[in-house]
């Protein structure tokens, strides 16, 4: 990692330093003798089960009775014995089988089979517990977990005999108390929330828990406000981190009118600001904008939460808390990342995405940022968060933000941003029907005193995306004659784009499924078509292009160039 900034530095010592005491409160509170501590009284009954808005495949519950377990691409088979027992293939496959977020598919089924098969495998787990990895007890899983057994009482609790359900609820009250000590210690950000949701949801679930209903509902309404933005976004700035919280917050708040407890203000407020949220991030065949960690979205689970939407307005244009910003036109859709990083604790996941946008037509993405891959892949996903994955300009070929990637640091802490754009401008314009959004940041300007600035504005007729991206001094005038600083201008399509060039100096073709053709020319001869790729978190990764403009700041310190509709679709339907 490049030397950082004084500012950098010094935030950099006082977020370790914070989570330095973190991790020791949080090493003593999760230690094994801390949880050998009596449970306390288990409860006499559970009295509700919160909703489970995730999607469930019925078909799964087959293969999780035959043993095979498959986690984000990766099948393991128990071969008989314990799935508990065996190697998992991958961290991230071994927290959500300690997750149980599996067994809605189970519940999904009408397998005969699935109710007993399902209170075997939570039976099993809870006599293995002692032997589980540190990995089943990180706050987050463990939060899952008491979310998924919570929900899935109907099939875990229904017809079982009497041992099975004391050995559950004596099980779940001994996790809900280790929650109850680490909740407030565990890292910021979703990992935390989801810790006090479900302490929450769990003291509702419970009889006899006001106590611990109040003082969980106290912890959760000061994170929610820590936070959710006023304009709904979260604080990572991560567009899925929105509906991640929303899926488990929904239920809640129906477990508090189940209980006939009034919710919260903050935690009313805060899913009424976050619905539009939804919105305004999603292109027109449903997916989420990829920026700061989004990757695919599960479609199918946000026409889920939308439905809880009453309001079902229409989003709103500017995100200026969350730091972006939203043009529509008969159509057409772009979507612009003009914010700061995130605050450097909750940034681990975070990219250098500053300026970049998205570009759809209907249901078409046509320009996207490159996404996130598979967990497992730490050299891809470190590739995702340059500022090259996205649509934007780099300078020299660096990103704009800084990572922490000293591995006695980043191992403890994260790979972090500790530094990038400090001053981040946006401005709204309209004329004659068109809109313009004018942008810039100076994540460059420390290191090469050069200032990106990004201009786009789409046509009334939603036809037309214009551009123009400069590099200026930090003083806003032109660049010194004698900065010899190169940048490079991507534009990332998306693998359903087929693009076409006649030759070098011909305009890009771009034709889209249905033979809508577009067409991409620049001011410029430095005009290349490259490979690119789309990363996947759910469906794997898939081969695509990239637009790419080349040049120097002290030659041509600007560039135009635009996007336009020349051939409308083919109306005749598509021969098989």
């Amino acid at each position: 990692m490049a030397a950082a900034s004084t500012s950098g530095q010094t935030g950099l010592a006082g977020f370790a330093l914070a989570e330095a005491w973190r991790g020791l409160a949080y090493g003593v509170l999760s230690s094994p003798l801390s949880r050998l501590r009596p449970s306390g009284r288990t409860p006499e009954r559970l009295l509700i089960a919160p909703t489970d808005l995730r999607t469930a495949d019925p078909t799964a519950a087959a293969e999780i009775y035959a043993g095979r377990f498959a986690f984000g691409g990766e099948l393991a088979d128990a071969g008989g014995a314990s799935i508990f027992e065996i190697v998992p293939p991958s961290e991230d496959w071994a927290r959500q089988l300690h997750g149980f977020g599996w067994l809605r598919h189970l519940r999904a089924s009408d397998m005969a089979l699935s109710r007993p098969n399902a209170r075997a495998l939570v039976a099993d787990w809870i006599r293995l517990q002692p032997k589980h990895p540190p990995i089943a007890n990180e706050p987050d899983v463990l939060a899952r977990r008491v979310i998924a057994w919570l929900a899935q009482t109907p099939l875990l609790l229904e017809g079982c005999d009497e041992a099975f359900y004391w050995r559950f609820l004596k099980a779940l009250t001994r996790q809900v108390r280790q929650l109850r000590r680490i909740a407030p210690h565990a890292p910021k950000g979703l990992t935390r929330l989801r810790a006090l949701i479900a302490l929450s949801g769990a003291a509702l679930s419970m009889n006899d828990r006001e106590r611990v209903v109040r003082q969980a509902v106290k912890w959760l309404d000061a994170e929610l406000s820590a936070q959710v933005l006023p304009d709904g976004g979260h604080i990572s700035r991560n567009p899925r981190a929105t509906l991640d919280l929303l899926v488990d917050l929904l239920p809640l708040r129906q477990a508090f009118t189940a209980r006939g407890i009034q919710p919260s203000p903050v935690l009313l407020s805060s899913v009424d600001r976050m619905m539009p949220m939804l919105r305004f991030f999603r292109h027109g065949d449903g997916s989420f904008a990829r920026f700061n960690g989004t990757g695919d979205t599960p479609v199918d689970l946000v026409a889920t939460v939308l439905a809880y939407d009453d309001a079902r307005g229409k989003p709103f244009l500017n995100a200026p808390h969350s730091g972006y910003q939203r043009i529509v036109a008969d159509g057409a859709l772009v979507i612009m990342d003009t914010g700061r990083p995130p605050p450097i604790g909750v940034s681990a996941a975070a990219h250098a995405g500053c300026l970049s946008f998205e570009f759809s037509v209907g249901k078409q993405p046509i320009v996207v940022n490159c996404g996130v891959p598979h967990p497992g892949n730490e050299r891809l996903r470190r590739l995702a968060r340059t500022t090259a994955a996205h649509s934007t300009a780099t300078l020299n070929d660096a990103s704009s933000c800084r990572f922490l990637t000293r591995p006695r640091l980043s191992g403890r802490l994260g790979e972090v941003i500790v530094s990038g754009p400090e001053t981040v401008e946006a401005d709204r314009q309209e004329k004659d029907g068109s809109t313009a959004l004018i942008a810039s940041h100076d994540g460059y300007a420390g290191r090469f005193a050069v200032v990106h600035q990004r201009r786009l504005a789409l046509s009334a007729a939603g036809d037309e995306l214009r551009g123009e991206d400069a590099f200026v001094g930090r003083d806003g005038r032109a660049v010194n004659r004698s900065n010899k600083d190169s940048y490079t201008i991507r534009f990332h399509l998306h693998p359903t784009v087929s693009v076409s060039r006649a030759n070098a100096s011909a305009p890009i073709l771009l034709t889209l499924p249905g033979n809508e053709i577009w067409e991409f020319v620049a001011d410029t001869p430095d005009l290349a078509l490259e490979d690119g790729i789309l990363f996947s978190d759910i469906r794997g990764n898939r081969r695509s292009h990239q637009i790419v403009i080349y040049g120097r700041a002290q030659h041509r310190p600007a560039v135009a160039w635009r996007l336009r509709r020349i051939a409308l679709p083919d109306p005749r339907p598509p021969t098989r």
